[in-house]
């Protein structure tokens, strides 16, 4: 019999039933459960036993998730947290010590910038971020105390592509860890453990949730190494509510018809984008002319519903068009079945010092389009006017 497909799995997971024959996954709105003995509660307390002890530790609807996100990514475990950046950090302090060493991209989610060049360095833990996301610079960043190199591919916002499997052996030869964030794919798209990636973290609040009214995060990998983060997770407590949980299950039975519509609307835009004099550059990798392009067609299965364009005229042109959008609505954060744009150098990215934005690439005439379900003809109608009027 054939594997099901991403749509049948997304919807179904692995066949099981829900408790007491439910279609939907209940929710499992409570903080604590019941054990018949002593010696079966200090076994749960130990993260040894079977069934749920409290919802720090666990809860069914939070299992649920993180069993059929896992399903999707080609993972055997999952962890699901109360954001992204929760899986971001949970992954990062829970695998460095002092004296350790990261490499990732310079580019990259700003709070995540924030914890590689701010945060690690107060646990005396070095990072190495990079200005490109080539294979070379991985290898010339290594040191002997790296521990974890960290992909983001496509990145926030200039949507560079890395060579996922071409990083993920550098790292393996080096005995580090690698780890990707698949959010702006999504497992639809792309699968980093398949890849040869040792861990996948996503913000579930973009493209798993996908309608902008639930923040989570997850982690997905081998049983072993998802294990060896669970102290950290229960330590930090960066857990998902059984509610937030319900939402981003609600949100993967469709999330391949959504990502299917956003790939094709996001290449539509680009082209016609690409093709408006008052743009001077557009960030897509599935544009031939996108540096990534081969390799991101190697590795993907589509090329994703995130743009960024680069307008003329600099800062100021790049505010005037997205306030003078009409559909498009001007909001931080993506992968919402509405088209989102933000202009990182006065919104998104404002955090990060201006000489390193610009070192990253991030212009300040940027625009970062997260592309929705909208009709495509609708958005390149609003982001024409947009930019003939500024």
């Amino acid at each position: 019999m054939r594997e099901p497909g991403f749509n049948t799995k997304a919807i179904h997971g692995r066949g099981g039933p829900e408790a007491e024959g439910a279609v939907s996954t209940p929710i499992f709105e409570t903080t604590t459960f019941h054990y018949d003995t002593v010696e079966a509660g200090a076994a749960l307390g130990l993260d040894r036993g079977e069934g749920y002890f409290y919802t720090r530790w666990g809860n069914p609807t939070t299992a649920a998730l993180e069993e059929r996100v896992a399903l999707l990514e080609g993972g055997e475990m999952a962890i699901a947290t109360g954001s992204g950046m929760g899986a971001i950090s949970t992954v990062i302090l829970g695998s460095l010590k002092t004296g350790d060493h990261l490499v990732a991209p310079r580019a990259s989610y700003q709070a995540a910038h924030e914890l590689f060049a701010q945060i690690l360095p107060r646990y005396g833990i070095a990072s190495t971020l990079l200005d490109t996301v080539v294979t070379e610079a991985y290898e010339a960043a290594l040191r002997p105390e790296t521990r974890v190199v960290y992909i983001e591919s496509p990145n926030n916002p200039l949507l560079d592509v890395t060579d996922i499997a071409a990083v993920a052996r550098l790292a393996r030869a080096h005995g580090a860890l690698s780890v990707a964030d698949n959010t702006f794919a999504s497992p639809y798209n792309q699968n980093p453990l398949l890849l040869g990636v040792d861990l996948v973290v996503h913000s579930a609040t973009k493209y798993l949730g996908g309608h902008a009214d639930v923040t989570a995060g997850l982690i997905v990998g081998s049983r072993n190494r998802v294990l060896a983060l669970r102290p950290t997770f229960r330590i930090h407590g960066p857990v998902l509510d059984p509610f937030a949980a319900w939402l981003v299950l609600r949100g993967l039975k469709t999330l391949g018809l959504r990502m299917e519509r956003q790939n094709a609307n996001a290449l539509a835009l680009a082209r016609a984008l690409a093709a408006h004099p008052k743009v001077e550059r557009v960030h897509y990798p599935g544009l031939p002319e996108h540096p990534g392009h081969r390799i991101a067609h190697r590795q993907m299965r589509g090329f994703g519903g995130m743009i960024s364009i680069e307008v003329r005229g600099g800062l100021a042109a790049g505010a005037r068009v997205v306030e003078a959008l009409r559909t498009a609505v001007m909001a931080v954060s993506l992968g919402s079945v509405e088209t989102l744009v933000t202009h990182p150098a006065s919104t998104t990215s404002v955090t990060i010092p201006a000489a390193d934005r610009a070192r990253a690439g991030i212009r300040e005439g940027l625009i970062r389009i997260s592309v929705g379900i909208e009709e495509v003809e609708d958005l390149i109608d609003d982001f024409t006017q947009a930019l003939e009027a500024a």
